[in-house]
């Protein structure tokens, strides 16, 4: 019963010291300084934030390459030439390489790179289990390719001493060491990258392009604006080494466009737009990684005198993927009250420990 009807006061001493009274005075100065300018002004701690963000992004290429073939022949190239797929989700792929080869469907030696196909007799090409590298379904003949009598001098033919195994499937196999064609112009060509996002938490929508966007070029300096970038300045932002630079263009490679949006929604929504990083995802050259640079495979197809042909096309290229960023704040009355109650509680809890720690301090004298 005693405990329900007593009740507690606090105590306060009144302590005149002009050293302590300064260090108190400092120390409310900075911790109130530092919760108004840094975590409400600076942090827009009045403010409440939408970290998520809904895009769509589309990218267009342009440019002009070509491509040297034998003898003194020229190709020329345009975007839908060097653009494969025509169109893919947050990515677009510049194949600025390639090996072609014309195959039709018969028999024919395995290539000479796949080892388990090189055969002294029939029984070595039958009494294989699948080899993933093969290239078709093998039809157990060892070929042996004839090759001129040098030692007589005769130049009539004579058999090999070892063979290749004749397989079923598109012929002739691709030939890996057969020259390629690099198309030439790449880093001058052009990548448009059209963005809209939406913050949902505000129903806010808007676009990183400016409502009379004009022809131009993307520079961090005198055209932060414009969303149109040069392969080169891409190739440059992700990668320092220029020899990594070049072997990215003849074996391909794989590059992130960051696209972060940090908008201030008290403003005008146009005064928003993302800043652009780049990154290498690729492993580099240098590491000698197992997998080297970035390439597929595709092929066009016909049939003519009910004959099947087809263009076997090996493409190394830049492969470019978006990712899209955001964070959104605005102003909103309960987090700014919130925001505000929680640094009064803190600075009553600091002012309250560094009057005990003083308190302690003057204790202390005066007993010494």
């Amino acid at each position: 019963m005693r405990y329900l009807t007593e009740y507690k006061t606090p105590k306060f001493v009144l302590i005149h010291s002009v050293r302590y009274a300064v260090l108190l005075r400092i120390i409310q100065v900075v911790i109130f300084t530092y919760s108004t300018l840094y975590l409400l002004i600076y942090r827009k701690g009045y403010q409440i934030h939408d970290t998520t963000v809904i895009s769509s992004v589309t990218l267009k290429a342009k440019g002009i390459g070509q491509v040297g073939m034998p003898p003194n022949k020229t190709i020329i190239m345009d975007v839908a030439d060097y653009v494969i797929p025509p169109s893919e989700n947050d990515a677009i792929f510049i194949m600025s390489n390639f090996i072609q080869t014309n195959q039709k469907q018969s028999i024919c030696p395995e290539s000479i790179r796949l080892k388990q196909a090189i055969c002294i007799n029939d029984d070595m090409c039958s009494n294989q289990p699948f080899i993933p590298a093969m290239n078709g379904r093998w039809t157990g003949r060892c070929l042996f390719t004839p090759e001129k009598n040098i030692v007589n001098q005769t130049g009539a033919a004579i058999k090999s001493s070892t063979g290749l195994c004749e397989y079923a499937g598109w012929c002739p196999p691709e030939d890996g060491d057969s020259s390629s064609m690099f198309v030439q112009g790449i880093p001058q060509f052009t990548i448009f990258i059209k963005t809209f996002i939406e913050f949902p938490l505000f129903g806010i929508k808007t676009k990183n392009m400016v409502d009379n966007l004009k022809p131009c070029i993307f520079d961090s300096v005198y055209n932060k604006d414009c969303p149109i970038f040069t392969i080169d300045y891409m190739l440059k932002e992700a990668e320092d080494d220029i020899t990594e630079r070049d072997l990215m263009l003849r074996y391909g490679g794989v590059i992130n466009i960051k696209l972060h949006w940090n908008c201030n929604l008290d403003r005008n929504v146009k005064l928003c737009k993302p800043e652009y990083t780049f990154t290498r995802l690729d492993v580099p050259f240098r590491e000698k990684p197992f997998s080297v640079g970035f390439n597929f495979r595709y092929t066009s197809t016909w049939k003519q005198n009910e004959e099947h042909f087809r263009t076997l096309t090996k493409a190394y290229g830049l492969r470019f993927i978006i990712t899209v960023s955001g964070n959104a704040g605005k102003f909103n009355f309960i987090t700014l009250t919130l925001n505000i109650g929680s640094l009064i509680g803190i600075f009553g809890l600091f002012r309250s420990n560094i009057q005990q720690f003083i308190s302690i301090g003057i204790l202390n004298n005066v007993i010494q």
